[in-house]
């Protein structure tokens, strides 16, 4: 048997297996790094949508004491309504829908720091149990909201890492990978706030 007739179409096999083989392996490492996008951007809805469902229950304790903060109250229902019908699909999240998203909740952090500015001025309801475990649960669903952003920022990273270098960029761009968007601060939050007493 003459082996050597033989050997150009191992070495094409040989060749064509391997970069078979790194081509699959980026697209695989990339469709691994953008489950973990997906399972990171279930957290973040989960941690807003936990701060949506204690808005009905802050704003009905806050309405039996406060019955002249019915604008404040209606600015918050009003965010949170207009929160809850913003989506996006981590699969497909551009940076407009992103910003879109972050200007959304943005909405609800606002009107919610303008409800409990606004409960300074009922002592009442300041020592009223349910509206300060409300406030801790407030409190602590914001700290959860933070910590899933910061973990959706650090599954952006592998995932836009790996279709972003040399020679990788070349192959995600024929599979049509994108670069995903991080979250960002909002705008005006590197300046510090003026406070006056």
């Amino acid at each position: 048997m003459n082996f050597r007739k033989f050997l150009p179409w191992i070495i094409v096999i040989v060749v064509v297996f391997i970069i078979y083989s790194w081509a699959s392996g980026i697209y695989n490492k990339a469709v691994t790094f953008d489950q973990n996008i997906k399972e990171s951007w279930g957290n973040v809805q989960t941690a807003y949508q936990r701060r949506t469902d204690l808005i009905p229950n802050l704003v009905e304790t806050v309405k039996g004491y406060a019955k002249h903060e019915e604008t404040t109250l209606t600015a918050v229902v009003e965010a949170r309504a207009k929160a809850t019908s913003v989506t996006v699909d981590p699969s497909k999240i551009t940076p407009e829908q992103l910003a879109a998203f972050q200007q959304a909740q943005s909405g609800v952090s606002s009107a919610l720091s303008r409800l409990l500015v606004s409960v300074e001025q009922y002592p009442d309801l300041k020592a009223n149990q349910n509206f300060l475990k409300l406030q801790d649960e407030l409190a602590s669903t914001e700290n959860q909201i933070l910590t899933a952003r910061t973990r959706f920022n650090e599954a952006v990273k592998p995932y836009n890492n790996n279709i972003n270098t040399f020679p990788r960029n070349i192959l995600a761009g024929m599979y049509g990978l994108k670069e995903k968007p991080y979250f960002e601060a909002a705008a005006g939050a590197d300046k510090a706030p003026n406070v006056k007493f």
